[in-house]
């Protein structure tokens, strides 16, 4: 098995969150996500930070709590969409761990996530827009930083584990 963090990145929707969950499980290892450490860490949830605060000082707590995990046990982390962005996040990713970029289209990604009210860089009238737009800039990004890569393209999140699970195997 790989040594460090197992980190998954990919655009929101592609099911890091619920992926992690069950690849932690299948290897016996606790599962982080990233967004919740920053909401507990801060008090608050995204979208009100991003209100309040901005784009900004959300990637700043972001930074923070990804830097935070060199001192836990390696797990197997699912990381915010837009982790890539910063340099600093992408040096410290390939770093600490192995990084599984879980691939999805915009079209599924939005069908998947549904209500988009909660995801505040999509809210507003332009979601389905705003979401090719976003991918499209990051896609190089995740790709970069990844050591696997697992199109979930009409998977399910059990189908995706699995692919991850076996892609880790053959890594070690």
């Amino acid at each position: 098995m790989t040594k460090g963090h197992v980190f998954l990145v990919g655009f929101m929707g592609s099911g890091k969150s619920t992926v992690a969950r069950l690849v932690a499980a299948a290897i016996g290892r606790p599962s982080v996500d990233l967004d919740d450490m920053v909401e507990q860490r801060s008090g608050r949830p995204i979208p009100e930070i991003f209100a309040e605060d901005g784009e900004e000082a959300f990637r700043d707590a972001e930074t923070q709590a990804l830097l935070s995990l060199s001192e836990r046990p390696s797990s197997v982390v699912a990381c915010g969409g837009g982790v890539v962005l910063r340099p600093e996040n992408r040096a410290a990713l390939r770093r600490m761990g192995t990084v599984v970029f879980l691939s999805v289209s915009a079209a599924e990604a939005l069908a998947r996530i549904g209500d988009v009210s909660t995801r505040p860089l999509l809210s507003g009238a332009g979601g389905s827009l705003a979401a090719t737009a976003l991918l499209a800039a990051r896609e190089g990004l995740y790709r970069s930083v990844a050591d696997i890569v697992v199109d979930t393209e009409g998977k399910t999140p059990d189908e995706v584990a699995e692919a991850v699970s076996a892609a880790l195997e053959g890594a070690s």
